[in-house]
Order: C-alpha cells, then structure tokens, then sequence
C-alpha cells in the first residue's frame, strides 16, 4: 500500500497541481496586497479620500459589549476588485499557454522512420526490380 501511495504522490499531474496551489496561493496574495496597498488607495483618493474599507452602512451601534450590526460593502467592493484582477491575470496566462500550444501543434512533425517491414518489403521490391 506504501509503494501504491508513492506511486500515486509522485505521479506528474499530481506534483504539477500541488506546484500549481502553491504559486496560486502566492500569486493570489500579491494580487490582494496590489489591490489593498495600491490600487484602492489610488481609488479612493480619486473618489474623494474614500477609505474602502471603512465603508459601511450601520444597522446598530456598538453599546456596551453588543459589537456594532453593519453591512461593510466597502470589503465587498474590494473582493470584488480581487476576484476581477484575479480572473483577468488567469485568463491572460491562460491565452498565452494557449498561443504557445498552438504554435507547438502548427510546427510540422517529421515524417515517422519506416517500420522494419517496410525497409525490409522495400529491400526485396528493389531485389525483384534488379533481377527483371
């Protein structure tokens, strides 16, 4: 069962996709710090000195020790702004994987090397020729 196990972990695809979740994860995290640290800043003080994130509509304030009730959109906004930048690098990367494929598929392939039957058929069709 260990051997299968083994088999298994270290077949390509299975290495690929875990290589593929890490530089996700990471790349997913640049994104993030990019859109809070530097794209809705930029963003707010376009619109005014907006903070994002402190954007909120208050059902009820905080009394006492009941936490404040509020819908905090100005965090939606800004998920939203990720997935976007997110889905949008994924898809670029994805066209240009497949432009690279493409170009790949339209080199043409060297014709196959005869089979030994054929050679061989061959040889005996030029023998059959030369004795004629």
């Amino acid at each position: 069962m260990l051997k299968e196990f083994r088999d298994f972990a270290l077949k390509g695809n299975v290495v690929d996709l875990a290589v593929a979740v890490v530089i996700g994860g990471a790349f997913g995290k640049i994104v993030a710090s990019f859109v809070n640290d530097v794209l809705m800043p930029l963003l707010g003080l376009v619109m005014g000195g907006v903070n994002f994130t402190d954007l909120k509509y208050v059902f009820r304030a905080a009394q006492g020790d009941i936490p404040e009730l509020a819908l905090r959109y100005g965090a939606f906004i800004q998920s939203i702004v990720d997935f976007i930048i997110i889905a949008f690098s994924i898809f670029m990367f994805i066209k240009m994987l497949s432009r690279m494929k493409k170009k790949q598929e339209e080199a043409p392939a060297a014709p196959p090397a005869p089979s030994n039957e054929e050679v061989l058929l061959g040889e005996i069709r030029d023998l059959l020729k030369a004795e004629k």
